[in-house]
């Protein structure tokens, strides 16, 4: 081949490669949300590492620690992210010098059944012993280490994030859990309360018809209440004891009975979420920088696919020892050599411009992946505060409800002691008072697990020193 046609050969598909470029990504998003509730001023990073003490909630404290450090959930993230690491260096590795020493020993017994001299006869014992040491070690001249150890972090940061993002999301779930648990407590209460009261109804309905005061369809009426409170108990009872097995198995606790779960009774109020702006929420997410880190990795890739057109220069240096020993002559040799190769891949242009054009389509997936996950991150978070501001909005208005039944109840209640009303009437009006509280109850569980959603949205419970230390 002459001089002109090797430099073809290798100069087209490098310049093909070259072509291979994916768009950039396209990340625009607007300056504010459409919640109006967020200002200028970003968060301080610590504010949102911890998000669950914003609660003032040792009960809550607790049990996300305790999640972190024993559960299934975070413990699988940890073995992840060691695996991560782990390949990390093996990719590394593979630049290093490769060798492996070699050694032999034999020793042959010949016996020399007919024929030949005797002077030369081949009998007797022999023993050899040898051994070498063959070193290949690849010159890099074109970067092919550098881009494989950017795309080996590129690998480790994005296992860092996804690790970051399970703890996340343990952390939300244990924190939503906690709110269900107790905000079910409260409503059971209501409920056995609430039975209490249609029990009562029900015997002065039944002593009323007995006597001919009252009609058969009070009677009913009040059976049918009675009935339908009965099995709103028995629901809630069984949703009670579903949250506290499955925020057990949050813990890593769920074989554990369930008493053994002690929380407090307040569900406590519901939190001011910090300002964020939609370029922290960038930097913060979890879920936005693997995304980020999977890009890096892909174009990476992408790289060396490029490199992988050029030569390979490879370093072959070696030194070995060999021994013989026979009856009639023994040596021993010694040497050392000193070589080099060099791989052209001509003929696996045509699999390497297809290998090319498999990983260019891979990175324009990543660019396309990470645009979706940044737009799906501000989506997500704008639906969040939106909602959480419906959210208080409705429990303020039913708080104002139930301190209205409350106050309707207790003056019920001196108004029969005064014998101004009958008993009946100041059952019903209690009844009333307990389910404006059961949905003022249930207004605020799903007020305190939509901040706790809110708080995740904004890039909330990554841990910054596990992301220090997983760096190195």
């Amino acid at each position: 081949m002459t001089r002109f046609g090797l430099i073809l050969c290798l100069t087209v598909p490098v310049l093909a490669a070259c072509a291979a470029v994916p768009k950039p990504a396209h990340v625009t998003l607007p300056e504010a949300y459409e919640s109006g509730n967020l200002q200028r001023s970003a968060a301080a990073p610590e504010v949102l590492d911890q998000w669950w003490q914003v609660y003032q909630d040792q009960d809550l404290t607790n049990l996300v620690e305790q999640a972190l450090a024993n559960a299934p959930d975070a413990r699988l993230a940890a073995a992840r992210l060691a695996e991560a690491r782990a390949i990390r260096s093996g990719a590394l590795l593979a630049f290093n010098p490769q060798g492996a020493v070699r050694g032999n020993l034999n020793r042959t017994e010949t016996d020399q059944i007919s024929g030949g001299s005797p002077l030369l006869s081949q009998s007797g014992e022999s023993k050899t012993a040898a051994g070498d040491f063959q070193v290949s070690w690849e010159i890099d001249l074109f970067g092919r280490r550098y881009f494989t150890r950017k795309v080996a972090k590129a690998d480790l940061a994005a296992a860092r994030f996804n690790a970051e993002a399970a703890r996340a999301a343990l952390a939300a779930n244990v924190a939503e859990g906690v709110f269900q648990v107790r905000g079910l407590g409260i409503q059971h209460s209501d409920a056995a309360e609430t039975v209490r009261i249609q029990t009562d109804l029900y015997d002065m309905a039944k002593m009323r018809n007995s006597r001919g005061f009252g009609s058969d369809y009070d009677l009913d009426r009040t059976a049918a209440d009675l009935a339908q409170s009965q099995a709103e108990l028995a629901r809630l009872t069984a949703e009670y004891q579903a949250a506290k097995r499955s925020l057990l198995t949050l813990l890593g606790r769920g074989p554990d009975p369930i008493a053994s779960l002690s929380l407090s009774e307040a569900l406590g109020s519901v939190p001011q979420v910090p300002a964020s702006l939609p370029s922290d929420l960038l930097q913060r997410r979890p879920d936005v920088r693997e995304s980020q880190a999977r890009l890096v990795d892909a174009m990476g890739r992408l790289t060396l696919s490029k490199l992988a057109f050029f030569p390979t220069f490879t370093l072959l240096p070696g030194a070995g020892w060999s021994d013989s020993q026979n009856k009639v002559y023994g040596s021993t040799v010694s040497f050392w050599s000193m070589g080099g190769g060099v791989s052209v891949p001509i003929l696996d242009q045509p699999r390497l411009i297809a290998q090319l054009g498999v990983q260019k389509a891979r990175a324009t997936q990543a660019v396309i992946a990470y645009e979706k996950t940044v737009q799906g991150a501000f989506a997500e978070t704008d639906n969040t505060l939106v909602r959480l501001a419906a959210d208080q909005t409705r429990l303020g208005l039913l708080t104002d409800g139930e301190a209205r039944a409350h106050r309707a109840s207790d003056a019920a209640v001196l108004s029969y002691k005064a014998g101004l009303i009958p008993m009946s009437a100041a059952l019903e009006a209690e009844r009333n008072w307990r389910a404006a509280r059961s949905a003022m109850t249930g207004a605020k569980i799903t007020a305190l697990q939509r901040s706790v959603q809110a708080f995740k949205a904004l890039g909330g419970g990554w841990s910054a020193d596990l992301t220090k230390r997983t760096s190195k």
